[in-house]
């Protein structure tokens, strides 16, 4: 199972459970937890006064176990509970037990004397309500005063599946999970509350994950690296796909786009062009190709070459009627399509036209804004984008900060990685091109449109500050080159290998 697995609430508590199952003590995996938070902290901080914050749970007796290895250590340990020590229940029970030190409330001004590093054991990542009241007075307070914080499992007030912030929770200078990071700690504004995300080993057999079959993962070349398309030694640049863009009045789009896919490895790129933008798009890069496109005519005599293998339309190409009959003649080809932004919006006053003529390998590209359109904007984004990959039958990827891809089967991906300097205009015209360049080597939709946010992402972080889009492209070489480096066989380290 690979090592970019993301596992819901449900899973890890499955999880749990069949290791226990299979042999492992449940308090053997407390006890592994708290060490490897204890741990953590060691190699972070110096002895320092701690304060560890406790729940009524299993989160809280995590937290028993953090406070009594780092007071072995010579820690300054002060401990405070929610609730009464003698209502605990089972591993946390056991632990509490083990506890030599005063149980103090919550409340006891105490916990945050002499500013103390926190560590957050309040609640863990199945926590369903707002947090309110004392808890809550105290997170804010820790946010206020700006204290280290460290918390276990997720910080508290963190929804583990939605990354909701549930009333408030703390930002956390480091954050440590077992076995398998959650969606909660990728998707925002959880992921800003996590802080450094740490994933240990505290004993969970990966057997476990066969039954589990989780189909949830952070995004990173160990999800698609095994069937990333590489040249050939014999090959030719007809081996390596031809895409077919279509452009509209705004030229600029369709030339990033179309350069992006050069640059990520199609064989050939031909741009559909009218009469008056043809001249436009061809002075650009000599190494387009450039197709005369004034009609639907004209667009449907190019789609006769079935050569022209990954097709690509939207952006630039207008708000229109002719717009929407290029995309419906391109989607009953059955070819693979990208569409992207106009090509989605044309189809704003009725989307099922849309969905029906889906009938191929395709990838739809929206921002909120356009996925809002098309689509039923209830619930988290995770949620939201799997339910419109299975309604659509197609490829979702619904960009954002914590862009989501989905796919029709369930399986979903949360890219991670894609710096701010991202917000600038024509990158979504950028990555519609490199999905399509991947599509036109053969790479599946799913697998395509997640490397490609990937690869967009560590484009941008690469160059840095002052980004433009034509900065994007011209960085893929490097990165590509590193990839080719790669073995095809998944690494066994633990979360997204980002090519360190």
């Amino acid at each position: 199972m690979l090592p970019c697995t993301l596992l819901s609430v449900d899973e890890m508590y499955r999880a749990d459970a069949a290791a226990a199952a299979s042999g492992v003590p449940s308090l053997s995996l407390m006890e592994a937890a708290g060490r490897s938070v204890a741990a953590a902290i060691r190699q972070r901080w110096r002895p320092q006064p701690v304060a560890v914050l406790c729940g009524p749970g299993n989160n809280g007796g995590d937290g028993f176990v953090v406070a009594r290895l780092l007071q072995a250590e010579g820690w300054p340990v002060r401990l405070g509970l929610l609730g009464d020590a003698g209502k605990l229940r089972g591993d946390a029970a056991v632990n509490a037990g083990r506890w030599r030190g005063p149980v103090r409330p919550l409340d006891d001004p105490l916990l945050l004397a002499r500013d103390p590093l926190i560590v957050d054991a309040l609640f863990g990542a199945g926590l369903a309500r707002p947090l309110e009241g004392r808890v809550a007075g105290l997170l804010d307070e820790i946010g206020h005063r700006r204290l280290d914080c460290v918390g276990i499992d997720v910080p508290s007030g963190v929804h583990g599946d939605t990354g909701e912030v549930l009333g408030t929770a703390p930002h956390c200078r480091l954050t440590v999970t077992f076995f398998r990071a959650k969606p909660g700690h990728l998707l925002l504004p959880g992921r800003e509350r996590c802080g450094e995300l740490l994933v240990t080993d505290i004993g969970i057999p990966q057997a476990v994950l066969t039954a589990i079959a989780p189909r949830t993962f952070a995004n990173g070349p160990e999800l698609w690296s095994a069937g990333f398309p590489r040249p050939q030694t014999g090959g030719n640049k007809y081996g390596r796909g031809h895409a077919l863009l279509l452009a509209g009045g705004m030229t600029g789009a369709s030339r990033l786009a179309a350069d992006a896919a050069r640059r990520i490895g199609a064989g050939l790129v031909t741009v559909a062009a009218s009469a008056a933008v043809r001249p436009i798009v061809a002075a650009g890069s000599p190494g387009t190709i450039t197709a005369a496109c004034d009609d639907e005519d004209d667009w449907s005599g190019l789609l006769t070459d079935a050569r022209k293998n990954a097709l690509l339309l939207g952006p630039g190409a207008g708000v229109n009627a002719q717009t929407r009959a290029k995309v419906l003649a391109a989607l009953a080809t059955r070819r693979a399509c990208v569409l992207d932004a106009d090509a989605l919006t044309v189809f704003r006053d009725d989307p099922p036209a849309l969905f029906s003529a889906i009938d191929g390998p395709c990838v739809l590209t929206p921002h909120e804004g356009e996925f809002g359109r098309l689509f039923a904007d209830n619930g988290d984004k995770l949620t939201r984008a799997r339910a419109a990959a299975r309604q659509c039958g197609a490829v979702v990827l619904l960009k954002g900060a914590d862009t989501v891809i989905a796919a029709a089967d369930g399986r979903a991906a949360v890219n991670i990685g894609a710096p701010p300097d991202l917000a600038t205009a024509g990158s979504g015209d950028v990555l519609a091109g490199m999905i399509c360049g991947l599509l036109a080597q053969g790479m599946p939709p799913f697998e395509a449109a997640a490397a490609a946010a990937w690869l967009h992402g560590q484009c941008a972080a690469v160059h840095g500050s002052g980004l433009i889009a034509e900065d994007l492209a011209p960085a893929l070489p490097a990165l590509l080159q590193r990839l080719r480096r790669r073995p095809r066989v998944a690494p066994t380290t633990a979360g997204p290998d980002l090519l360190a």
